[in-house]
């Protein structure tokens, strides 16, 4: 199992940080006691829990359980459980800024400034720093280049094929899928609905397929489609995009957006792009009258 400890300066981008090892499947925990450490650690570990990666954040958001963590990591070591530390840093400078833009208050700024907090916090941090398997200035990096860095060293040995896509049939009249980034509407393609021997069946019939994809306005749509996907996809990736949503849709979501649907994601995929299918709606029609 790895176990990686990320602590640091507040304001230095621990936030961003935790949602990139998320996205690189690691198990994750923000704001965990330092004396929580061993016990995750132990949970984590047991052969049926299946976690192979797991994250710990670990700040001065901690109040007083915070002052534990160096000895926590000492105990971790002479229990000779493996674990990395990060350590995120960053000018006096910058925090101050970002600490403006957000409107928050420094945890150990009380009522005092910004900066006191910040002195407080990096002499509290000064034997955990020295400590460090890594140490990241994020001084200088936005959130694509901030996970671009913590990749080079953390996601490097994952399994991680790169962008997720998740290819969504659905109905119109049950609504589009909320977290839909891109949407096509298949209702102009003809309706197996209104064929009898293919009312009851779904594009994941072969009949219904047939059907759908003899008509000429069908492979022109699912050509241009593709190509539009090919020349998309590569600027999702270049952006830090790590999951795509794209959404297929008819009437009832049960014949033509299936149909289409399957065809996409496996053209996706034989493009060595990463698909998975989803049909939302496809079985709803049972349950109506």
């Amino acid at each position: 199992m790895r176990l990686v400890i990320i602590t640091g300066l507040s304001g230095a981008g621990r936030s961003n940080t935790l949602k990139a090892f998320e996205d690189w499947g690691y198990f994750c925990v923000d704001n965990l006691p330092p004396e929580l450490i061993p016990t995750i650690a132990e949970l984590c570990g047991r052969s049926d829990t299946n976690i192979d990666k797991v994250a710990l954040v670990v700040d001065s958001r901690g109040g007083v359980f915070f002052d534990e963590l160096e000895n926590v990591l000492e105990q971790m070591k002479d229990r000779k459980f493996e674990f990395e530390l990060l350590f995120l840093d960053a000018s006096d400078e910058v925090l101050i800024q970002r600490f403006k833009a957000t409107r928050r208050k420094h945890p150990l700024a009380s009522e005092d400034r910004t900066l006191v907090g910040l002195s407080l916090e990096r002499e509290k941090l000064a034997e955990i720093k020295k400590k460090a398997d890594y140490i990241l200035d994020t001084s200088d990096l936005n959130v694509k280049e901030l996970n671009e860095e913590l990749g080079k060293i953390f996601a490097k040995e994952n399994e991680r094929k790169g962008l997720l896509i998740n290819v969504v049939s659905f109905g119109f009249k049950h609504g589009i899928p909320l977290d839909a980034d891109l949407v096509f509407d298949v209702r102009f393609l003809p309706n197996p609905f209104y064929v009898e021997d293919l009312r009851k069946l779904t594009g994941n019939d072969k009949e219904v397929q047939d059907y759908v994809l003899n008509y000429k306005v069908t492979q022109t749509f699912v050509d241009k489609t593709f190509d539009l996907l090919k020349f998309l996809i590569p600027y999702y990736i270049e952006e830090g995009k790590t999951q795509l949503i794209i959404a297929i849709g008819c009437t009832g979501g049960q014949h033509r957006s299936v149909t289409i649907a399957n065809v996409l994601t496996e053209l996706l995929n034989k493009e060595g792009q990463w698909a998975i299918i989803d049909h939302r709606d496809v079985y709803k029609h049972l349950g109506e009258n």
